[in-house]
C-alpha cells in the first residue's frame, strides 16, 4: 500500500512474451499490491510467461482490441478494491520504476489521473522515438489542446495512473475497443473535471517493443480528432456523446470540482 491506498497495476498484453518479465522485475512489490495482466489471445508466450513469473493472467478467448483489454483490466482492478490504478504496457516502452511515484500524485490527492509524458522535459528522438512518430504526436497534441482547451504535453502515452474513484466514475463500457480508447479516457476525465498531472518518463523503443502499422496509425489519428470534436460539440452542448454523460468528480470534503479543468 501507498499512504494507506490500495495500489494495483494493470498490464494489458498482446504478444509480450520478450519483454514481459523484464517489465514485471521492475515494479516495486513492496508498495504494489496486486499485478493484473490481461492478455489479448496472444499468438506467442505470453500467458505462460505471465505465470511462470508469479502472475494470474486474464485471457481473452479471441483478440478484442486494445480499448477492450484495457476495459478489463479495469474491472478486474475495480473488483479488487483498487484505491490508484497504474497502467504500464508490458512492451517495456514505459518505465515501471515510475508506477510509485505517479501512485503518490494521486494519493496525494493532488491529482485524479497521472499522465507519463514522452515529451515533457525530455528529448524524445534523440532518446530513440522514430521521427515520424515524433512529428504525428506533436501536432495531434497541438491541435487537441486548441480543441478541448486543455494544455497537456502528450494524450498519447501508455503509462498512466489513475484514481479508483475517477475510474469509477468513467462510462469506460461505452468507449471504443481500439487504440482511441486512451483518447476517450481524457475526454471523459475532463468531462468529469479531473485534476490531470504529468510526468515526465524516458523513451524507450527497441526491435521488441509494441508498434501499430501504418493503417492502424491513420485510423487512429482520425478517431484521436473525431474525439476531440466530439468532446467540444458535447461541451457547448451542440450535441450529446454518451461516452461523454460523465458525473462530475465530488471530493472527499463533499464538494465538487469548480470551474475548467484543473491541467497540470
Amino acid at each position: 500500500m501507498l499512504g494507506g491506498k490500495k495500489v494495483v497495476v494493470v498490464l494489458p498484453a498482446y504478444n509480450a512474451e520478450s519483454t514481459l518479465a523484464r517489465a514485471v522485475e521492475e515494479l516495486d512489490r513492496e508498495i504494489i499490491d496486486l499485478v493484473v495482466l490481461v492478455d489479448d489471445a496472444s499468438a506467442d508466450q505470453t500467458v505462460e510467461v505471465a505465470k511462470r513469473i508469479g502472475l494470474d493472467p486474464i485471457r481473452h478467448a479471441q483478440n478484442r482490441g486494445y480499448g477492450a483489454n484495457q476495459k478489463t483490466c479495469y474491472a478486474r482492478a475495480l473488483e479488487a478494491g483498487g484505491d490508484v490504478v497504474v497502467m504500464v504496457h508490458p512492451d517495456y516502452q514505459y518505465s515501471p520504476k515510475l508506477v510509485v511515484p505517479m501512485a503518490g500524485m494521486v494519493v496525494s490527492g493532488e491529482y485524479d489521473m497521472v499522465l507519463g509524458s514522452r515529451i515533457l522535459a525530455q528529448r524524445a528522438v534523440q532518446q530513440g522515438m522514430p521521427w515520424w512518430k515524433y512529428i504525428a504526436n506533436r501536432v495531434l497534441t497541438g491541435i487537441e489542446n486548441v480543441v478541448v482547451r486543455a494544455k497537456l504535453s502528450e494524450y498519447h502515452t501508455g503509462l498512466r495512473a489513475f484514481s479508483g474513484d475517477l475510474l469509477r466514475a468513467l462510462p469506460l463500457e461505452r468507449n471504443s475497443d481500439d487504440f482511441v480508447f486512451d483518447n476517450q479516457m481524457i475526454v471523459q476525465a475532463l468531462a468529469a473535471d479531473a485534476k490531470i498531472g504529468e510526468l515526465s518518463c524516458p523513451t524507450r523503443y527497441a526491435d521488441d517493443s509494441s508498434s501499430i502499422d501504418f493503417r492502424s496509425s491513420v485510423r487512429y489519428g482520425v478517431g484521436v480528432l473525431r474525439t476531440a470534436c466530439q468532446y467540444r460539440l458535447h461541451r457547448m452542448g451542440v450535441r450529446r456523446y454518451p461516452y461523454l454523460d460523465v458525473d462530475r468528480l465530488v471530493e472527499p470534503r463533499g464538494r465538487s470540482h469548480a470551474g475548467a479543468p484543473a491541467i497540470s
